[in-house]
Protein backbone atom coordinates (compact mmCIF):
# COMPACT_ATOMS: atom_id res chain seq x y z
CA UNK A 1 0.00 0.00 0.00
CA UNK A 2 2.88 2.21 0.78
CA UNK A 3 4.26 1.91 -2.71
CA UNK A 4 0.45 2.44 -4.32
CA UNK A 5 0.16 5.76 -2.32
CA UNK A 6 3.85 7.14 -3.10
CA UNK A 7 3.21 5.89 -7.27
CA UNK A 8 0.15 7.81 -7.07
CA UNK A 9 1.48 11.04 -5.24
CA UNK A 10 4.62 10.57 -7.86
CA UNK A 11 2.18 10.50 -11.03
CA UNK A 12 0.59 13.40 -10.07
CA UNK A 13 3.98 15.62 -10.28
CA UNK A 14 5.70 15.37 -7.10
CA UNK A 15 9.35 15.01 -6.89
CA UNK A 16 10.08 11.13 -5.85
CA UNK A 17 11.27 11.60 -2.26
CA UNK A 18 8.18 13.94 -1.13
CA UNK A 19 5.88 11.48 -3.20
CA UNK A 20 7.86 8.52 -1.31
CA UNK A 21 7.34 10.49 2.27
CA UNK A 22 4.05 11.15 1.72
CA UNK A 23 3.11 7.46 0.77
CA UNK A 24 4.72 6.75 3.96
CA UNK A 25 3.38 9.29 5.93
CA UNK A 26 -0.05 8.40 5.07
CA UNK A 27 0.58 4.52 5.55
CA UNK A 28 2.39 4.93 8.99
CA UNK A 29 -0.83 4.82 11.50
CA UNK A 30 -2.37 1.82 9.82
CA UNK A 31 0.30 -0.23 10.25
CA UNK A 32 1.55 0.99 13.87
CA UNK A 33 -2.11 0.18 14.81
CA UNK A 34 -2.28 -3.41 13.25
CA UNK A 35 1.25 -4.46 15.01
CA UNK A 36 0.33 -2.99 17.77
CA UNK A 37 -2.84 -5.07 17.99
CA UNK A 38 -1.08 -8.32 16.89
CA UNK A 39 1.66 -8.33 19.52
CA UNK A 40 -0.99 -7.17 21.89
CA UNK A 41 -2.89 -10.22 21.20
CA UNK A 42 0.37 -12.28 21.29
CA UNK A 43 1.37 -11.14 24.91
CA UNK A 44 -0.42 -13.76 26.95
CA UNK A 45 1.69 -16.38 25.02
CA UNK A 46 4.46 -14.58 25.72
CA UNK A 47 3.89 -14.22 29.83
CA UNK A 48 2.21 -17.78 30.19
CA UNK A 49 2.62 -20.04 32.83
CA UNK A 50 1.73 -23.77 33.98
CA UNK A 51 1.75 -26.65 31.89
CA UNK A 52 3.31 -26.23 28.44
CA UNK A 53 4.30 -22.75 29.77
CA UNK A 54 7.54 -22.88 27.86
CA UNK A 55 6.65 -23.89 24.49
CA UNK A 56 3.78 -21.38 25.07
CA UNK A 57 6.47 -18.76 25.67
CA UNK A 58 8.48 -19.51 22.72
CA UNK A 59 5.83 -19.32 20.47
CA UNK A 60 5.01 -15.92 21.39
CA UNK A 61 8.51 -14.90 21.20
CA UNK A 62 8.93 -15.64 18.12
CA UNK A 63 5.40 -14.65 16.77
CA UNK A 64 6.06 -10.80 18.94
CA UNK A 65 9.52 -10.96 17.49
CA UNK A 66 8.40 -11.93 13.80
CA UNK A 67 6.00 -9.09 13.82
CA UNK A 68 8.09 -6.40 15.08
CA UNK A 69 10.76 -7.33 12.11
CA UNK A 70 7.83 -7.26 9.48
CA UNK A 71 6.95 -3.53 10.83
CA UNK A 72 10.08 -2.60 10.83
CA UNK A 73 10.55 -3.35 6.92
CA UNK A 74 7.12 -2.24 6.17
CA UNK A 75 7.85 0.99 7.46
CA UNK A 76 11.62 1.55 6.41
CA UNK A 77 12.92 -0.44 4.30
CA UNK A 78 9.96 -0.95 1.72
CA UNK A 79 9.54 3.25 0.81
CA UNK A 80 13.83 2.85 0.54
CA UNK A 81 13.54 0.35 -1.80
CA UNK A 82 10.67 2.36 -4.13
CA UNK A 83 12.54 5.34 -3.79
CA UNK A 84 15.82 3.52 -5.17
CA UNK A 85 14.07 1.45 -7.80
CA UNK A 86 11.82 4.47 -9.24
CA UNK A 87 15.26 6.18 -8.96
CA UNK A 88 17.59 3.39 -11.26
CA UNK A 89 15.30 2.79 -13.82
CA UNK A 90 13.42 6.86 -14.16
CA UNK A 91 15.56 7.17 -17.12
CA UNK A 92 14.71 3.67 -18.81
CA UNK A 93 10.91 4.64 -19.56
CA UNK A 94 9.20 3.07 -22.52
CA UNK A 95 8.50 5.27 -24.61
CA UNK A 96 4.67 5.30 -25.58
CA UNK A 97 4.04 2.90 -28.70
CA UNK A 98 3.19 4.81 -32.11
CA UNK A 99 -0.67 5.20 -33.28
CA UNK A 100 -1.17 4.40 -36.33
CA UNK A 101 -2.59 6.93 -38.26
CA UNK A 102 -5.81 6.18 -40.03
CA UNK A 103 -6.12 7.77 -43.27
CA UNK A 104 -9.46 9.18 -44.90
CA UNK A 105 -11.85 6.94 -46.92
CA UNK A 106 -12.27 8.70 -50.49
Amino acid sequence: MIVEFAKDEYEKGKPLLDATLEGARLRLRPILMTSFAFIFGMLPLWFASGSGAVARRILGSTVIGGMIAASAIAIFLIPVTFYVIERFFAGHERAPEAIPSVEPVT
